[in-house]
């Protein structure tokens, strides 16, 4: 069997097969040119005002701060407006507290899909919800746990939270505190969980993202794994140097990288100081080389290559000054990519970083029935316990 595996669709052939790219690359297109889809809300509009809750009679204490952030915890890039807070990202989470027996989700967002999870147990998936309260009720008359976490990637569209409120007679608590680890993971839609959760290789653009769960992405499972905080800085479509098939050839995953909001030209994500990364996992490439260089492209394939291993070698550096000497990068590397990540790592450690790694992401087992031949829910997993053994053995001193 040989396969050229692409962040938005492997082409497999084995006896003759070849996987078919025609509905995959008007997918593409959409995300590049900003346009998007959004399908019909299934939650119920409400008054989305903020109570106050009494104190809180078991120990805890109620949230009394005016801000979404002082009553949440997130380790998502978001650009905090006191009363909402926006972002882009996929994966993006909220984790709160609350005391009763129901808890309301403020949300403005008409193309994005989200879980709320409650007591760690997923109660609703919301599809393309719109400016809306979704209510959670019935609970049991105690302390409950609430997460609120988007599912795909949306980079047209800006999405907006605006908090947790409690039933009457309930309160929302202060938030939960944020875990010791914190692990970055920057990628395309391998990353992402482009179709993770689909029963098919061939998906509509509406199938995609309906199927995309990044909370089960192997990213996000790497860092449960680990009990660790986690930011996925994925881009479906996008490479190092060279996107998809060639495409949209005057921005590449860099332009977006130091964004909050994936949609504002100029935008950069203001770290509030929490954000201090031990470990960035960093997995682009696959784009840049799945496809064949096409006619009026400007590479060769030396040239391109040649690209690929400077501008990674300078992205390396910038992860390295952002984040400082004591953090661990890991670089992954698969295909027919491996080779220049290999390089690029060695060039880097010769030179004395010594926390830059290179891990070889094994591919065997993966059965790729994700949409276009991305991974499986399954694959995730088996990708995210290798992930997860390979960074159990490094010294990151965390």
């Amino acid at each position: 069997m040989t396969a050229l595996r692409t962040a938005h669709g492997t082409r497999r052939t084995h006896h003759g097969r070849t996987a078919v790219f025609a509905g995959l690359t008007a997918l593409l297109a959409a995300l590049l040119s900003g346009v998007g889809t959004a399908g019909a809300a299934r939650a119920t509009p409400v008054d989305t005002r903020t109570p106050q809750g009494p104190a809180d009679q078991d120990g805890g204490r109620a949230a009394r701060a005016k801000g979404v952030l002082a009553q949440v915890h997130t380790a998502g890039r978001v650009k905090d407006a006191g009363s909402t807070v926006q972002y882009s990202w996929p994966g993006v989470y909220f984790e709160g507290r609350f005391r009763g027996t129901g808890v309301g989700v403020v949300l403005d967002d008409s193309a994005a899909d989200y879980d709320v999870q409650v007591d760690g147990a997923t109660v609703a998936t919301l599809v393309t919800p719109g400016r809306t309260t979704y209510w959670v009720k019935g609970l049991r008359d105690r302390t409950h746990t609430v997460r609120l976490v988007k599912r795909n990637d949306t980079p047209w569209d800006t999405s907006a939270f605006k908090g947790f409120v409690a039933a009457p007679g309930g309160a929302v608590l202060s938030r939960p505190a944020a875990r010791d680890r914190q692990i970055e993971f920057i990628g395309d839609s391998l990353t992402v969980g482009y179709g993770n959760l689909s029963a098919s290789r061939d998906c509509t653009g509406d199938q995609v993202r309906r199927t995309t769960d990044a909370d089960v992405s192997y990213g996000a499972l790497t860092a449960r794994r680990l009990g660790a905080d986690y930011q996925l800085n994925a881009y479906s479509g996008l490479g190092m140097v060279r996107n998809y098939n060639g495409g949209s050839p005057d921005v590449t995953y860099r332009t977006f990288y130091d964004r909050a909001l994936l949609n504002v030209p100029g935008d950069v994500w203001q770290n509030p100081g929490t954000w201090r990364p031990r470990l960035v996992v960093v997995n682009l490439g696959t784009n840049d080389f799945s496809t064949a260089v096409n006619p009026g492209e400007p590479w060769t394939p030396d040239s391109l290559a040649a690209a690929y291993r400077t501008a990674y070698g300078d992205f390396l550096q910038k992860l390295r000054t952002r984040y400082g000497a004591a953090t661990t990068i890991v670089a992954v590397g698969a295909g027919s990519f491996a080779g220049h990540v290999q390089q690029v790592v060695k060039t880097r450690t010769d030179a004395g970083d010594s926390r830059v790694r290179y891990w070889f992401l094994d591919d065997s087992g993966l059965d790729f029935t994700g949409c276009h031949w991305h991974y499986s829910a399954h694959d995730d997993r088996l990708v995210a316990d290798r992930l997860a053994s390979f960074v159990a053995g490094l010294p990151i001193g965390w």
